[in-house]
């Protein structure tokens, strides 16, 4: 090894142990009791409340008078899954991404291959989206009220006879305009 390279590394390792040898004065807390004074909620009550804005109820009628509609979350995407909706079976999706854009998610439609188009919502720009060959499920996505976009996807049972997907996933996302704001 050079002498150069020997004179780097020791340098190196001289701030990665200065930054460790740091004493910092005062003593542990226990989670909420340090200071500030200002209780933490650590429940995380509110993580999911975008998830509630359309009530499983409205989800289900808009769906196809659907009744037997069961929620589930899987990361930024609210689910639901619908039992009896007409052919049989149906799932609804809710995304709500804060700091997205039309521009970003026509962009991300486009690598996947889906086929996207303007529509108006509400008197704004929004995306209707279809996965090529696929007549069974439909995403509108739209700004959201105040930042970010937000929107709906509806997959029917592939094949099934069903309303149109496009149709229910537009009235979802103005359904969650109408009620975010």
């Amino acid at each position: 090894m050079s002498a150069g390279k020997v004179a780097a590394a020791a340098l190196m390792l001289t701030l990665a142990l200065a930054g460790c040898g740091q004493k910092i004065e005062g003593s542990a807390q226990p989670l909420g009791k340090g200071g500030g004074g200002e209780s933490i909620n650590t429940d995380f009550d509110k993580l999911l409340r975008e998830c509630e804005v359309v009530a499983a109820d409205k989800i289900g009628e808009i769906i196809g008078n659907a009744k037997y509609v069961s929620a589930s979350f899987s990361g930024a995407v609210c689910m639901w899954d619908i039992e009896d909706a007409p052919g049989g079976g149906a799932m609804a999706s809710l995304n709500w991404y804060e700091m997205g854009t039309l521009n970003n998610e026509k962009a991300t439609n486009d690598k996947l291959g889906y086929l996207s188009g303007d529509i108006t919502v509400q008197g704004r720009r929004a995306l209707q989206v279809r996965r090529p060959g696929d007549n069974d499920s439909c995403g509108v996505t739209a700004p959201a009220a105040d930042v970010g976009v937000v929107g709906w996807w509806i997959n029917y049972r592939p094949g099934s006879a069903h309303p149109d997907p496009c149709a229910g996933a537009q009235k979802l996302v103005e359904l969650t305009l109408d009620l975010a704001r």
